[in-house]
């Protein structure tokens, strides 16, 4: 331990100090019409029909039709086919709470 060599660590002190000014521009500028307004405009009516939600509402719907009648029609229902009708009817109340539980005042 008698070779163990010091260093001395410098700390760099600042030499000047600068003041840095900003400019910003606020005014309002005028581009005229704005050329999206026709899409935003339909994607607000779209929103407003709600075409998404009852879309997915009425293939679900659809999809639980054709899995009960297939469930109906087995001869001895096995304990997998019990677990997928029910994880069926449990997302049509998932989906049916989310389509009930939005508004259009969002």
């Amino acid at each position: 331990m008698a070779d163990e060599v010091k260093q001395e660590v410098k700390v760099a002190e600042p030499k000047q100090k600068i003041q840095v000014d900003l400019e910003v521009d606020t005014s309002v500028k005028d581009m005229g019409p704005n050329p999206y307004q026709r899409v935003i405009h339909l994607a607000k009516a779209i929103d407003s029909w709600r075409i998404f939600p009852r879309l997915f509402l009425t293939v679900y719907i659809i999809l639980l039709y054709k899995c009960v009648i297939w469930y109906m029609n087995l001869p001895d229902p096995s304990m997998e086919q019990s677990g997928l009708i029910s994880i069926v009817v449990g997302a049509g109340a998932a989906w049916f709470g989310l389509y009930t539980g939005t508004d259009k005042s969002k």
